[in-house]
Order: structure tokens, then C-alpha cells, then sequence
């Protein structure tokens, strides 16, 4: 599914227009993206939590060469998924 089937669910299950639905789900992507952009996590109950984690600097290989290279650390966005996601799923 990509973002626009996900804006025609929205606007079907709410019975909104489409271009109702869409802001709201912008909305909805800009306020998780703002949330762990601060560092905050989202969590929604039943579905999942959208974390940041931390990566660790650390040493890795230029595959072409075999000359060692400094990796950054780096922070990556997460998502943990909730109970009722994982039973839906299974």
C-alpha cells in the first residue's frame, strides 16, 4: 500500500473527502516526524511505538580496497509494534 491507497482507506472509513483525508495524513506523518525529531517517542496504543534509536560509531571496510573506514554514529527512527498489531498480523 502506498500513500495514496492509504488516503483513499482514510477517506472511505471516515467518509471525508479525499483531500480531507490527505492533509490528515500528512498531519499525521508531520507530527511523528516532529515528535522524534525532538527525541520524543509516539506510542499508539494497540498498533506500536515509533522510537529513535542510537547507533554506535564504529569501523568498517571499504569492500572495494579492504581499508578500514570510520562509520558515524547515527540516529535511526524505529518502530516497535503493539499486541494487537502483531496478532492482526499472525
Amino acid at each position: 500500500m502506498n500513500k495514496q491507497e492509504l488516503v483513499d482507506v482514510v477517506a472511505e472509513s471516515a467518509d471525508i473527502s479525499k483531500a480531507a483525508a490527505g492533509r490528515a495524513v500528512d498531519g499525521m506523518i508531520g507530527a511523528i516526524s516532529d515528535a522524534l525529531s525532538k527525541g520524543d517517542q509516539v506510542s499508539l496504543v494497540g498498533f506500536g511505538t515509533f522510537l529513535v534509536r542510537e547507533r554506535a560509531a564504529r569501523t568498517g571496510r571499504n569492500p572495494r580496497t579492504g581499508e578500514p573506514i570510520q562509520i558515524a554514529a547515527a540516529k535511526n527512527p524505529s518502530f516497535k509494534a503493539g499486541k494487537a498489531l502483531k496478532d492482526a498480523v499472525n
